[in-house]
C-alpha cells in the first residue's frame, strides 16, 4: 500500500510541477535561478533529449513506452534484490508519469536547464530524475550484494 502511495505522489508532483510551468511560462521562455540552473518550458515531442522529435508519431511512442514499463514490471517482480527492485520501482514511476504527460499533450514537459557557462545539458523533468536515479541505483545494484527479499 506505501508503494502505491508513493507511485502516486510522485506522479502527482512531477505532473504538478509541468502543469505549473506550462501555466505560467510562455513556450521556450527561460526564468535564470543562478548562474548553474534555469526554469524553461520546453515541449519535448520525441524521446530522451528530444531525440527523434517530428519523426514518430506520440502515440508510437507511447506504445513503445508501455511495453518498456510492462518488460520493467515483469524485471521488478521476478528481481530478489531490495535495491533492484527499489531501482525499477523508480524507471517505472518516471516512466509511468512522462507516458501521462505524453497521453495529455502529446508532447513530455520539459523544465529544468542545467548549465556551466555556455554549456547546457538539454531540459529535463522530475519524471526524468526520477527514472535517473533508478537506473543509477540499478547500476549500484549490479555492484552491490544485497538482501533476498521476502
Amino acid at each position: 500500500m506505501i508503494k502505491i502511495a508513493i507511485l502516486v505522489s510522485l506522479i502527482f508532483f512531477d505532473l504538478l510541477t509541468k502543469y505549473l510551468i506550462q501555466d505560467n511560462l510562455f513556450l521556450n521562455q527561460s526564468i535564470k535561478i543562478n548562474e548553474y540552473f534555469d526554469l524553461v518550458y520546453v515541449q519535448n515531442f520525441g524521446v530522451s533529449f528530444g531525440l527523434l522529435s517530428g519523426y514518430i508519431s506520440h502515440w508510437i511512442l507511447i506504445l513503445i513506452a508501455v511495453i518498456v514499463v510492462i518488460l520493467i514490471f515483469y524485471l521488478f517482480i521476478k528481481s530478489d534484490k531490495q535495491l533492484e527492485k527499489l531501482a525499477y520501482f523508480f524507471v517505472i514511476i518516471g516512466a509511468l508519469s512522462n507516458i501521462i504527460d505524453r497521453l495529455i499533450n502529446s508532447y513530455v514537459v520539459d523544465f529544468i536547464l542545467l548549465h556551466y557557462k555556455d554549456f547546457y545539458w538539454p531540459a529535463f523533468n522530475l519524471a526524468d530524475i526520477y527514472i535517473t536515479i533508478g537506473i543509477i541505483m540499478l547500476i549500484m545494484s549490479f555492484f552491490i550484494k544485497s538482501k533476498t527479499v521476502k
